[in-house]
């Protein structure tokens, strides 16, 4: 009878040291599929100090290039992506993501109302806020001068003053020379988005070529570009590097974006995404990813912890006046292969 109880303890010791180490005295390991930049590595390693768990963070840059990598077998390499709102209704259409267990993410609670049952994911059944922000021109001090604050620092080759950067995002970019033509930023009126193609393509021939919004940073902080496409974590994470740096809201529009933590079809280790997603939602950890992205934060609960300077900054939290520009990149359904085919094809000239 003892030898029997031995036994016993035995086994619950060794399936408690499975289930936190893994099968065969391996760590079990977290697959973060994220934008470059996203996260405070010091939030990664104390979510491996807590649960025993490795975190291997692979990078994308566009939501495109997200997609593509899910659809060739990624759903089964990749346990938790951040994808942006317009993308989420492609990503549950396709199953390549499933749905959360909100029963045991017991932080969920701290979710501002605005970001809590979302248009795009009624019940949040696929989706929790991770960040949010806007996308506009960051530009330097010193080098521009005198300018409207208008997409036409890009587009009209009478206004440039030197060298710009623009977004590797094509709805971004597409979006913002739509608004920029008096169009909609989710038109599907295919002659406007070859209008707008055109005005990018011209564009380019002026510029340093596309980047994402890290590097469109770094280029304004090194000084080889006056201008960027950027999202205004960047810009703000800048402006703190340099005061040089500047950034606006063109007042034509442009948009306003949410990313949400989502979770593989195929994920690996889907009890640990589970745990790492419920992690991001404490309100202590929230607050330190805003002040480390500089981005808004959708935890109603982080407000109280965050850096009382970056609440009350403009470039990360926009006036009423600025909000009133800003528009959501929507999904558009079938009609993305028509912004696809005016992108590919000015990406390739």
């Amino acid at each position: 009878m003892k030898k029997r109880f031995v036994l016993a303890g035995l086994f619950a010791a060794a399936t408690a040291t499975i289930s936190s180490v893994g099968v065969m005295g391996q760590k079990r390991t977290l697959s973060l599929f994220i934008w470059s930049e996203y996260i405070d590595p010091t939030i990664v390693k104390a979510f491996e100090k807590k649960t025993g768990a490795k975190v291997n963070i692979s990078l994308y840059e566009s939501m495109e290039d997200m997609l593509a990598k899910l659809e060739q077998g990624g759903t089964k390499q990749y346990d938790v992506i951040v994808p942006s709102t317009y993308a989420i209704k492609t990503l549950i259409g396709k199953k390549l993501v499933q749905p959360l267990e909100l029963a045991k993410m017991t932080n969920y609670k701290n979710l501002s109302k605005r970001f809590v049952n979302p248009n795009y994911d009624p019940g949040n059944k696929y989706t929790v806020a991770y960040q949010w922000g806007t996308t506009g021109i960051g530009y330097r001090k010193d080098k521009v001068k005198n300018f409207d604050q208008s997409w036409s620092l890009l587009f009209d080759p009478k206004k440039q003053q030197g060298p710009f950067v623009m977004l590797d995002d094509m709805r971004v970019m597409l979006g913002g020379a739509l608004r920029y033509l008096g169009y909609p930023q989710n038109d599907i009126n295919l002659d406007h988005l070859k209008e707008a193609g055109k005005i990018i393509q011209e564009a380019k021939t002026r510029a340093l070529g596309f980047d994402g919004s890290p590097g469109g940073k770094n280029k304004l902080l090194g000084g080889q570009a006056t201008a960027a496409v950027i999202y205004n974590g960047e810009a703000a994470r800048g402006i703190r590097d340099n005061p040089n740096l500047g950034y606006f809201l063109p007042k034509e529009g442009t948009e306003i974006w949410v990313d949400s933590l989502m979770i593989t079809s195929g994920a690996p280790n889907k009890d640990l995404a589970t745990q790492f997603i419920n992690y991001i939602l404490d309100a202590k950890v929230g607050a330190q990813l805003s002040d480390f992205n500089q981005f808004g934060s959708p935890n109603e609960a982080s407000k109280a912890f965050m850096s009382k300077a970056d609440v009350k900054n403009p470039v990360i939290y926009p006036s009423d006046v600025d909000m009133a520009k800003l528009e959501f990149t929507a999904d558009i359904g079938a009609n993305l292969k028509l912004y696809d085919a005016v992108w590919t094809k000015l990406k390739a000239r």
